[in-house]
């Protein structure tokens, strides 16, 4: 099998070889395309994280708030909504659907609708996690709290959440590097990201093997640092002998 790697030093128009290879604008080699479209990648992938994160922290809270159980269905139709549509239909509705039944999202940029779609979807799962980790956390934390005079927010902001989050750490981790790998649906709306990139370049150059090995070792690279990333937060916030309680009770 002959690759030639020299594929990526190719201008994107004429096709002909580019000194220095990298190079962005009129005369763009798909070099320079493949680190914009990775930087594309690690934005949705990122913006959808903190939609996700803030979303789903929020769901979870209402699915462990003691004599609230409206808000408790509230926040169960949320995840079971959620989760249960497949997340590239999920991208089709904010695209296709959610600007005509809302007007105010006609003029959005297809990225934020992506983001929107990927980060809802990626909530659901989150909201499942922060559930189980304030589930996890023995009662007395919850009673101690409000011995001492705390609201429920105080409770939840000072107290339950802090350890909740060291717990779902683990599982955490596993959603940034799923979210950064599911971004990739976000070429289905023309949006250039890797995936599309790799589509585009590769039936351009006919040289899919080293366009797609290319895209493969971005996609490695980046999901190995996030979990490096997030191994060290682990380290730092591990309560030292901490153990969670297996009796579910959040409640």
């Amino acid at each position: 099998m002959n690759l030639e790697w020299q594929v990526f030093c190719l201008d994107t128009i004429d096709k002909e070889p580019v000194k220095g290879c990298l190079a962005f604008g009129d005369n763009q080699t798909y070099l320079g395309w493949l680190i914009e479209a990775w930087g594309q990648t690690l934005m949705v992938a990122v913006l959808s994280l903190i939609v996700a994160l803030i979303i789903g922290s929020i769901i979870g809270i209402l699915r462990t708030l003691p004599n609230s159980p409206w808000l408790v269905r509230l926040g169960n139709a949320w995840v079971e909504f959620f989760r249960n549509i497949p997340l590239l239909v999920q991208i089709f509705l904010w695209y296709h659907v959610v600007p005509v039944v809302f007007p105010a999202f006609a003029g959005m940029p297809k990225l934020a609708l992506v983001v929107f779609g990927l980060g809802f979807f990626t909530s659901a799962r989150i909201a499942e996690q922060v559930r189980a980790g304030v589930q996890a956390l023995p009662r007395g934390q919850r009673y101690a709290a409000m011995a001492v005079g705390f609201t429920t927010w105080q409770t939840y902001r000072h107290v339950l959440l802090p350890m909740a989050y060291r717990i779902i750490i683990p599982p955490l981790t596993s959603e940034s590097m799923n979210i950064f790998k599911n971004s990739s649906v976000a070429f289905a709306v023309s949006i250039t990201e890797l995936t599309f990139f790799a589509q585009q370049a590769g039936e351009e150059t006919s040289r899919g093997i080293e366009i797609y090995m290319g895209v493969t070792l971005l996609y490695i690279i980046s999901a190995f640092t996030i979990n490096r990333i997030m191994a060290f937060i682990e380290k730092r916030v591990r309560v030292p002998g901490f153990v969670a309680s297996t009796g579910g009770g959040g409640h």
